[in-house]
């Protein structure tokens, strides 16, 4: 990973799961939520586990208005662009619209030190096959004015998933990553699925530290 990782994924993708699984175990300085299309799953409600492992959530909540989910990004998330000392990850919306926000972004971003990371789970209708992720990804690369550089696989059936959940997905990435020369960057595993195969990319157990608070 590099010192400024954003990660987008469509609705069900487990972005945020993932977003808060690397920022706790890459220990970066800093968790952007900038999905402030989703009301759900919003990582507000780990705020207290992130800052026991000395990571700043930077979200959309307005001071002294907790409640609140408007279309609003603290001028803070601009600080890891401007600051090479800070490692941070951004938490993107898997939307047209949603990855317009890193457009605001653009003249303080250096390719050398960002990277831009799609999480796919197949068993989702919106990437269920290699020809609808490709379509995502141009539609994401040309709203968020970045390219995508890294695939990562979160293929699951949550608590049914099996290794060969995990497998099926690899195969339609490596297609994916065939047609467009984007690599698998990481594959992330359930805690229950038990299993000494090597995946394609980093290979990293998913807690689901989110979904404890909704599930």
């Amino acid at each position: 990973m590099k010192r400024i990782t954003v990660l987008s994924g469509h609705y069900g993708s487990g972005k945020s799961e993932i977003a808060v699984n690397l920022a706790i175990n890459e220990k970066v300085d800093m968790l952007v939520d900038l999905d402030i299309v989703n009301p759900y799953f919003r990582s507000r409600s780990v705020r207290d586990l992130l800052e026991s492992h000395q990571v700043r959530l930077v979200e959309s909540t307005i001071e002294n208005a907790s409640g609140s989910d408007l279309p609003y990004v603290s001028g803070t998330a601009l600080k890891p662009f401007l600051d090479p000392s800070i490692r941070a990850i951004y938490d993107l919306a898997g939307t047209k619209a949603g990855a317009k926000l890193m457009m605001q972004y653009t003249e303080h971003i250096n390719p050398d030190s960002i990277d831009f990371l799609l999480v796919i789970n197949i068993y989702r209708m919106e990437t269920s096959d290699a020809a609808k992720i490709i379509a995502l990804i141009d539609e994401l690369e040309g709203s968020a004015q970045l390219r995508i550089n890294g695939l990562i696989n979160n293929s699951n059936l949550m608590k049914e998933t099996t290794q060969e959940h995990i497998e099926e997905g690899e195969k339609v990435l490596k297609t994916v990553s065939e047609k467009t020369g984007i690599p698998i960057a990481f594959t992330f595993i359930e805690e229950h699925v038990k299993t000494n195969h090597i995946f394609a990319g980093r290979n990293r157990t998913l807690v689901r530290y989110l979904a404890k608070h909704w599930l």
